[in-house]
């Protein structure tokens, strides 16, 4: 008879998380470097507060640029651009609105990208670079 414990279950839990903050972090590192290579200037990775989180804060000129990351393994469960909602776009304006009020900065205008990265099984990563959103 097999048994399985809480720990064992817990265990691979623990492990899907863990290999969801990897992809999630390994993502974050392409489009960070991608988005620089292009010129931009990365102010601020993973910033937090009580209304929720800013992947990369960077700097287009001017321009205060919010910047979602979404890094997939597959299209099985959709296109990262799938995942980004009306609601998702409102929460991230008001985001960096609030990340510019905390750091005291006045940029001319701000506005909010994505950074869709596919991590194939082999082969580099394929990155897509959508400005503008809102």
């Amino acid at each position: 008879m097999t048994e399985t414990t809480a720990g064992s279950a817990g265990t691979t839990a623990g492990s899907t998380a863990a290999a969801r903050q990897a992809l999630g972090h390994y993502g974050e590192d392409v489009a960070a470097r991608h988005l620089v290579e292009k010129g931009l200037v990365l102010l601020e990775r993973n910033w937090r507060c009580d209304e929720g989180e800013i992947d990369l804060v960077l700097r287009d000129g001017t321009t205060l640029v919010v910047c979602e990351v979404k890094t997939r393994t597959s299209l099985e469960a959709g296109t990262p651009h799938e995942a980004i909602t009306d609601a998702k776009l409102d929460r991230l304006k008001r985001l960096g609105e609030r990340w510019a009020t905390d750091r005291g900065v006045r940029p001319e205008g701000t506005r909010v990208d994505l950074v869709a990265v596919l991590r194939p099984r082999r082969g580099p990563a394929v990155v897509d670079h959508v400005a503008g959103l809102c």
